[in-house]
């Protein structure tokens, strides 16, 4: 694409090589997070206590979904500094972080205070009780000492996501789990510290990535360019902020409450088809981490041409990402449809269970496929900032979800229930695409 001819001296040229050069280093790091996973189990599983595995399983799925209730901090930060970043505006750059960091640190801190009483809540959600409640408690208490930091990952992650430097968020991600993974096997077996050891070591990780996070931002940070508390302040700037988030957060919780209805529907398949579809869920996660890269390189494209006023690199930003995340997706659905019976075996050792499991397959095979249009989509839309119409997409996404669930659970069981899930990623990519011409018409046209 030549930029010459255009008047825009803030014209930019999209290639494969920008796309991927943002896409796979965040795809790497987003792997190391299985990892640490496996880890975290292992060690705990080394100690011979169900009790204490149990309990780390209970804690790390409460504080995991309630720091994922958060990563609203990490999207707007995205769009909004890939925004700036286009406009080559260094000065709302770093306000942009500052905003972003401070609210973080005031949730973090927050959280920290309302720990005891989100701890009793989890428990008696989760129903633990004993050993099981005593072992959770332990990894909760000491993780969320980690909270701020936690928080403060997604602000520094989500600004050096918008300036489009994926190896630095490679970087810390590869931090932040190193640390983690060689802390666990230490303390937690070494020393045999057990679920503490493993807790510890998820908080030194994350305060360790905070601080290396902050240093690697603010050393980039002219004095010139610096702005006053005033201007942080703005209150138009924060109303913009606080809309934003508030509508990301809203899609997020509908999307973790389809994933929470699929898992309570299927407990009424009885334990075996539960358990199965437990083990398919890790293949669509696997997808997953692929098409993240690829949204994370939508969104600064998207948010760097919007910024820049550019409409060619919108399109041509769109059109690429499109082919690359199209293209990963089915490789990964072959990969699973001719590896999938191994895959299945490793990770359970239950005749009933893989049996169960290879019946269902196909379906968890291509979430990948009807998956990638809904993945690239929320990296364009964040990127552009436009939340409303995520939000209200995502609510229409959810009503068909509920819909097909309803009509094609008591046909076809199990079956209707993976055809469901795969309709509602379908909804939410076509949804969105629908929209994405006119609002960049508005956008542009608006900005001209």
């Amino acid at each position: 694409m030549d930029t010459r001819s255009n008047n825009n001296t803030l014209a930019f040229e999209v290639t494969h090589r920008l796309v991927l050069s943002i896409a796979i280093p965040m795809t790497l790091g987003f792997m190391t997070t299985p990892l640490l996973g496996l880890t975290s189990t292992a060690v705990v599983g080394h100690m011979g206590n169900a009790e204490a595995l149990a309990g780390l399983a209970i804690g790390a799925m409460l504080f995991d979904l309630i720091l994922g209730s958060f990563n609203f901090l990490r999207a707007s930060t995205t769009g909004l500094t890939a925004q700036a970043y286009g406009r080559r505006d260094g000065h709302e750059q770093q306000a942009v972080f500052w905003r972003a960091l401070i609210s973080a640190l005031a949730c973090g801190l927050a959280l920290l205070c309302l720990s005891p009483l989100i701890e009793t809540a989890g428990l008696r959600l989760m129903g633990a009780e004993g050993a099981i409640a005593e072992a959770t408690g332990t990894y909760f208490a000491i993780r969320m000492l980690a909270a701020p930091a936690a928080l403060a990952n997604y602000a520094i992650l989500g600004f050096v996501l918008g300036r489009g430097q994926g190896s630095v968020g490679l970087l810390l991600q590869a931090l932040i789990n190193g640390i983690n993974i060689l802390l666990s096997i230490y303390l937690g077996l070494s020393l045999g510290w057990g679920v503490a050891g493993v807790a510890w070591a998820t908080t030194a990780g994350e305060t360790a990535g905070a601080f290396a996070g902050l240093f690697i931002v603010l050393k980039d940070f002219g004095r010139a360019e610096r702005p006053a508390w005033a201007e942080i302040f703005s209150r138009h700037r924060l109303a913009e902020l606080f809309a934003l988030n508030r509508d990301i957060l809203i899609r997020t919780f509908v999307l973790i409450g389809a994933f929470t209805i699929m898992t309570r529907i299927g407990t009424g398949f009885g334990a075996v088809t539960l358990a199965a579809n437990a083990v398919l869920m890790n293949f669509f996660l696997l997808s997953g981490y692929y098409l993240d890269g690829l949204a994370n390189a939508a969104e600064q494209i998207t948010g760097r041409a919007i910024g820049a006023r550019y409409r060619p690199a919108f399109d041509r930003g769109l059109k690429l990402t499109t082919i690359w995340s199209f293209g990963l997706a089915a490789f990964a659905s072959a990969f699973f449809f001719l590896a999938g019976p191994w895959l299945i075996s490793v990770l359970t050792t239950s005749p009933e269970v893989r049996q169960a499991a290879e019946t269902y397959l196909p379906w968890a095979a291509i979430t990948g496929l009807t998956g990638a249009l809904a993945f690239l989509m929320d990296g364009v839309f964040i990127g552009a900032t436009w939340s409303v119409d995520m939000r209200n997409r995502m609510l229409m996404s959810f009503a068909g979800y509920l819909l097909m669930l309803a009509v094609f659970v008591p046909l076809f069981g199990n079956h209707g229930l993976w055809l469901g899930m795969n309709a509602f990623l379908l909804f939410r990519g076509f949804f969105l695409a629908m929209l994405v011409g006119p609002r960049a018409d508005q956008t542009f046209r608006a900005a001209q």
